[in-house]
């Protein structure tokens, strides 16, 4: 299994072999859905919160008499039932929406994401950006020189969830010179998953033959 290699200024600069366990397995729509449900709902925070009777402020005192008023009885002032009174059934914080998932179909789930994209022509190899300091103007014409390659035309298009970039290792220079851009991420290799794979309409691999070894491991261990 081969990919183009490009350039920062889009052209072609050589071929790539790809290990057939990443990007050759089947698609498996149960399996993706349960490990990007799960993880969504792990990173979901819990903010919404009312008040029971209990909590509301007010001293709880008896509104009226028990008896010869021709009015019902009511006990409390922070009845649910009252205005400013506590709310029944309501969203509490404290409340856990967080799931568990093993390992291996975390990675599986990640490498069948791979397979998906790289299948529907939305994975791009780019030998490297060459960015030894953060400079946008620089990223911005890789970007714009890279979306000229027939079929990433969105790339500088798209104003949304763009392009994920993956990196071998933490280049401070690379994700600070995208930074600003709003369509474009630049994260490491071994920290992708699932979720940000499906995320972004693109995932582009800079400097792969380093890249990929993250994942040529995770499929020997899954």
């Amino acid at each position: 299994m081969e990919a183009t290699l490009y350039n920062k200024e889009g052209k072609k600069d050589g071929t790539l072999t790809l290990p057939e366990s990443v990007f050759g397995l089947p698609w498996n729509a149960d399996l993706v859905h349960q490990v990007v449900i799960t993880m969504q709902a792990n990173a979901r925070t819990n903010v919404a919160h009312v008040k029971t009777r209990d909590e509301v402020s007010g001293g709880g005192k008896k509104p009226w008499k028990q008896k010869g008023t021709g009015r019902a009885r009511h006990g409390s002032s922070r009845s649910p039932i009252r205005k400013g009174g506590g709310i029944t059934h309501g969203p509490r914080n404290t409340k856990i929406f967080g799931k568990s998932i093993n390992k291996k179909m975390r990675t599986k789930a990640l490498l069948t994401a791979l397979s998906r994209k790289f299948k529907d022509g939305e994975i791009l190899f780019v030998k490297d950006f060459g960015l030894s300091e953060p400079k946008a103007k620089d990223a911005k014409l890789a970007l714009t020189a890279l979306s000229k390659i027939d079929g990433y035309e969105a790339l500088s298009r798209k104003r949304k969830n763009a392009a994920l970039i993956a990196v071998p290792a933490s280049e401070k220079a690379t994700k600070l010179s995208f930074r600003n851009f709003g369509n474009v991420e630049v994260e490491e290799a071994r920290n992708l998953n699932a979720v940000d794979v499906l995320t972004y309409k693109y995932l582009v691999f800079s400097n792969p033959e380093e890249a990929l070894k993250v994942f040529a491991n995770a499929s020997a261990q899954k």
